[in-house]
């Protein structure tokens, strides 16, 4: 009898749609990872070579099997649960692959290496392949921000604190602090991308011990080798065939790589989920300043058919909330015992690979987001006047201060706002029954002071601050 328990799990993003079909996916699953591991292999035999302590002909033999198509990732992850590990597996179905091609080959295969090596070194380049996409999406982003805060750079609405009405801003400057957020996190994965994912390459225990004793092992000559030189040069080549950095050290159990991703893929998502959180809020029924872009069935509900929820907000925000906690994982990974860990390094692999699904997601929901947010400026003046004009009292308490004297300027505001808040009446007809306002101000500079437009302090100039490339007037 047929029971899905003998068929392979399966992972098509069915708890993660804030993923599912993103160009992330790919990257990261896992024929992606066995690439990567079979590619750590290939750049190190190569790099062997290039140094004349392996065959050219065998290093590419190796090459040409190491194709993730010729293995069976099933039986390597099964296989993995003898060793705790999937390189020793991998290592052993390579060889043999490689000796039905080139018997005479088959003995360079790993050779002098380990499996954190190969398999951190494979996570490296994963990160890169999964970085480049994300760091592509967020300029995409930042790039819509930018459109939508120069475009309402004066679009007057209401500044909330604490969840209340607190005094007008405008919709630009918002936007232009999403998109801060976005050009930072595009900075700190820039940062990752460029300098913070070496090669792994230590050996057993960091020591390089394996690498020199077979560089050493070709003949006479090699007895003399210059060992700070044959490691420099070992590294910078992988390194290159790779595609990577090099590090100062071994980092078998130095986890600063996998701290400094952490770090940069829990910004991102934290930037993103800003974005996610502000619209959420602006798209409210009660508040209605702010839309999604639409799309045929998206937003339905399963009950209530006149519901279009902000599912791309939705999405980004779920990420939000899973990628730092996930991050403590990576980053506690510092916490390596010895030359090499037991359970630490074997608890980072899986959490990586969601961290870069889930910020690769949010970063690719959120280019569609950005790009197509309708605000509602019509909606922003309806609300401004929700207050009746109390959005404005700060302003007035300043303006009457020089005339009346700070204390007496507030108790005046104090009690108009509240006479405003009982009775409903305008906040500006309040203030002209007052003989003391009327005497400080006339009728013109009390309307010009009531209006929520003209008290958005420097938000145009911030706005135009951070759109204006450095260098330019």
């Amino acid at each position: 009898m047929h029971s899905p328990m003998n068929e392979p799990p399966v992972d098509a993003g069915l708890l993660s749609p804030v993923r599912a079909g993103a160009p992330v996916e790919h990257l990261v699953d896992d024929v992606a990872w066995l690439q990567a591991m079979l590619d750590a292999e290939v750049a190190l035999v190569r790099a062997q070579s290039r140094l004349g302590t392996v065959p050219v002909a065998a290093a590419e033999a190796i090459a040409r099997v190491a194709q993730a198509s010729h293995f069976d990732v099933r039986e390597l992850a099964l296989s993995a649960r003898s060793t705790a590990n999937p390189i020793v597996g991998l290592v052993a179905a390579l060889t043999a692959a490689v000796t039905q091609v080139d018997s005479d080959a088959a003995e360079y295969v790993h050779r002098g290496s380990t499996s954190q090596d190969i398999f951190d070194t494979a996570a490296m380049m994963v990160s890169k392949r999964a970085l480049a996409v994300i760091r592509e999406d967020l300029s995409r982003v930042g790039a819509g921000l930018a459109a939508l805060a120069e475009r309402h750079a004066d679009t007057t609405m209401a500044g909330r604190t604490l969840a209340a009405q607190a005094v007008p801003t405008t919709f630009g400057l918002k936007a232009a602090g999403w998109r801060e957020l976005v050009v930072s996190a595009e900075a700190r994965i820039g940062h990752v991308f460029a300098h913070g994912l070496p090669v792994s390459l230590g050996g057993s225990a960091g020591t390089l011990g394996g690498y020199l004793e077979f560089a050493r092992s070709g003949g006479p000559d090699r007895a003399k080798l210059d060992v700070a030189s044959y490691v420099e040069q070992l590294t910078r080549l992988f390194a290159e065939e790779c595609g990577l950095t090099c590090a100062p050290l071994p980092w078998h159990a130095l986890r600063a790589p996998m701290a400094d991703l952490a770090a940069a893929l829990a910004f991102t998502t934290g930037a993103l989920g800003k974005l996610a959180v502000d619209v959420l809020t602006l798209s409210r029924t009660e508040v209605a300043e702010a839309r999604e872009p639409s799309a045929v069935g998206r937003g339905g509900s399963s009950a209530m058919p006149h519901k279009r929820n902000p599912v791309l907000s939705t999405m980004i925000r779920s990420a939000s909330l899973q990628v730092p906690a996930l991050a403590t994982v990576l980053n506690q990974s510092l916490l390596s015992e010895d030359e090499r860990s037991a359970g630490v390094w074997q608890s980072e692999w899986q959490v990586l690979r969601e961290c870069l699904r889930l910020a690769g997601g949010a970063a690719h929901t959120a280019v569609e987001l950005a790009h197509g947010l309708q605000p509602d400026p019509d909606r922003m003046r309806q609300n401004l006047e929700l207050t009746n004009g109390q959005i404005v009292s700060e302003r007035l308490a300043a303006a009457l201060a020089p005339r009346l004297g700070k204390a007496a300027a507030r108790k005046v505001m104090s009690e108009a706002s509240a006479a405003t808040a009982a009775s409903g009446r305008p906040l500006a007809a309040v203030l002209g029954d007052d003989r003391l306002v009327t005497e400080a101000l006339t009728a013109q500079e009390l309307a010009d002071l009531c209006a929520p437009e003209q008290y958005v302090g420097a938000a145009s100039a911030l706005v135009a601050a951070v759109l204006t490339p450095a260098g330019k007037d």
